[in-house]
């Protein structure tokens, strides 16, 4: 094909791309196949031509578009993990503590009512449950229900279950918090109850070893997750300067990246639940071990890392915008 008619022939689309930019990611896809089509042919039967040029500028500007935006999004996921969440959960430390402190004094209560009442764990925990784990203890396996099913099964079942309790504990916030505070209470008298239930049998810190191998990620989550929901309720109840609605779709937004950011801990707290917990034998260091990174974790990154970056100088503003200190260009 002679050069006057290859340029005749594709021209009209050419400039089509020059003059209707397009920002979808297939229309991209397919002009930059299509370039590439084009350049090649070029290249090949017109390589010092001013067309082949011409053709390889158009594909060069594409694919740095598209290069620039997938850089800019790892940079956004980089930015949101290492500034904007911190700094987010380091706006709401209060609630963090006392959601912390709400959920700490009812498990004491569900202890403490079980310590008085025989009959209180049972109402708790249910008889069905209750009757299988005295049966595990008489055969000399307390924890034998942690061993029980598939593993993979136990991991899907687990994960999904933890990250439907912690959804319900955002959600339920839109009922002015009392919602979240009901989960909170429910969950709270359940692990006090269930804890000492174990003490009683005077199994406690060989339960501590083997249950809070996951517990430790799990139950901070919930908390975490009743942190999220407190947030929302508290936009819907203290406004402020704006109008109810307003505050509360900000603080909704708020509870939303909270949420999101739970759910690899839910994950991993699955995994180890349905992968790890099972193998009660397991060394008392590697227990520990694992406790103490889980515990390190959430206690660093949720608590210590957010003050740490307000400390150096960076400010997240009502609506999101990540203000950096004037010595940091990144």
């Amino acid at each position: 094909m002679r050069e006057s008619t290859f340029i005749k022939k594709n021209l009209a689309r050419w400039k089509q791309y020059q003059e209707e930019p397009s920002e979808d990611p297939d229309v991209m896809a397919e002009r930059f196949t299509s370039l590439l089509d084009d350049l090649a042919y070029a290249k090949t039967f017109y390589s010092f031509s001013k067309v082949t040029l011409y053709i390889n500028g158009m594909a060069a500007a594409i694919y740095q578009y598209i290069y620039r935006n997938r850089r800019e999004e790892a940079g956004r996921v980089r930015r949101f993990l290492l500034y904007e969440l911190p700094l987010l959960l380091r706006r709401h430390h209060r609630l963090l503590l006392f959601t912390f402190s709400y959920f700490l004094l009812f498990s004491i209560i569900g202890a403490f009512s079980a310590a008085h009442d025989e009959s209180f764990v049972r109402g708790v925990l249910g008889d069905e449950y209750v009757n299988m784990t005295e049966q595990n203890i008489s055969n000399g396996d307390p924890f034998g229900v942690y061993k029980s099913g598939n593993e993979w099964v136990m991991f899907l079942s687990i994960a999904y279950n933890n990250i439907n309790v912690a959804f319900m504990c955002f959600v339920s916030g839109i009922m002015f918090a009392v919602g979240t505070l009901w989960l909170l209470f429910k969950n709270g008298i359940m692990l006090g109850s269930f804890q000492y239930y174990f003490f009683a049998k005077g199994l406690g810190w060989q339960s501590v070893l083997v249950i809070w191998i996951h517990g430790t990620l799990e139950i901070s989550a919930i908390v975490i997750a009743g942190t999220a929901g407190m947030i929302m309720g508290s936009g819907l109840l203290f406004p402020g300067t704006r109008k109810r609605v307003d505050s509360l779709k900000r603080a909704a937004k708020d509870g939303v990246k909270v949420i999101v950011s739970l759910v690899p801990v839910f994950i991993v707290a699955a995994f180890l639940e349905g992968f790890v917990t099972r193998h009660t034998a397991m060394p008392m260091w590697l227990s520990i071990s694992i406790l103490v990174l889980s515990l390190t974790f959430i206690v660093g990154y949720f608590v210590i890392y957010p003050i740490r970056v307000q400390r150096k100088g960076y400010r997240l503003t009502i609506d999101g915008t990540l203000i950096k200190p004037a010595d940091k260009k990144d």
